[in-house]
């Protein structure tokens, strides 16, 4: 009988074995903290930052909303006339806006726009504040939702015949100006001119191009920038050929642009 019982020891010894495995292996342990990893083991990457090149905008004044585009184009002659910097865009909801400023906060913004209602140049405003951009949303992430919203907030713009009051076409302004208009709708201080838009990005390769990423060209003689567009994927860029004419999707590898590539540009 002895024996017998001796034997039955292996088998209770790996049941109770089995049954603390049941009651504490599979279940949560309250209490129970995760042991510290061993020296040398490789820890979490955390998700790359967003690297903005651009001074972020403060606070803006937007006025206007107009059917016509012509409607829109005089607001912004008016208040330019006043020595405010101003640019109208194509809105969401399909009306033509003009913004003007960048104030450093809300105070001034509203300063500026009631001393406007008040000698009659504008009407109705609305102050928008930084938090409204979405570069307020890009810092801590890759960039990748920034460089969408701004392809997004490009393709807006296919068709729109664009036309800038007062500025000389020799400077590219029509080109730039789409460029610099779709970069300060998310918040983006991208200056006006194309020669410096190029010289304030980072050089990117053709190959390197992302989303959102400027392409130059040299159209008006050569190493000469002078045209500009918005790159959207796949050899794709939208842009604004010149005065007159509608905005409009091109690719890189047509035989005009390929010969006239001055390089890529980013500024996230």
């Amino acid at each position: 009988m002895k024996k017998k019982g001796l034997r039955r020891w292996p088998l209770l010894l790996v049941s109770a074995a089995g049954l603390c495995f049941l009651l504490t292996g599979c279940l949560p342990r309250i209490g129970y903290e995760a042991p510290s990893p061993p020296p040398g083991a490789v820890p979490v990457p955390s998700p790359p930052s967003c690297r903005l090149g651009l001074k972020t905008l403060g606070y803006t004044i937007q006025m206007g909303a107009f059917s016509r585009i012509d409607y829109a184009v005089r607001l912004e002659e008016k208040l330019k006339n006043q020595g405010l910097d101003a640019f109208y865009f194509l809105h969401d909801d399909g009306l033509y806006k003009v913004r003007s400023g960048n104030f450093r906060n809300y105070e001034d913004a509203r300063a500026m726009a009631l001393n406007l209602r008040d000698r009659k140049v504008i009407e109705e405003f609305f102050i928008v504040s930084p938090q409204d951009y979405a570069v307020s949303r890009a810092p801590g992430t890759d960039c990748n939702d920034l460089r969408e919203e701004i392809v997004r907030t490009a393709n807006r713009f296919i068709g729109v015949p664009y036309q800038w009051g007062g500025e000389s076409a020799e400077e590219g302004f029509d080109c730039s100006g789409l460029t610099m208009v779709v970069y300060r709708l998310n918040g983006l201080d991208l200056p006006r001119v194309s020669y410096h838009q190029f010289d304030s990005g980072r050089p990117v390769s053709g190959r390197e191009l992302r989303k959102g990423d400027l392409v130059f060209f040299a159209t008006r003689g050569p190493k000469r920038v002078s045209h500009v567009g918005i790159y959207l994927g796949g050899g794709r860029f939208i842009h604004a050929p010149r005065r007159g004419q509608n905005v409009k999707v091109s690719t890189l590898s047509s035989g005009y642009y390929a010969s006239r590539f001055m390089g890529g540009r980013t500024y996230l």
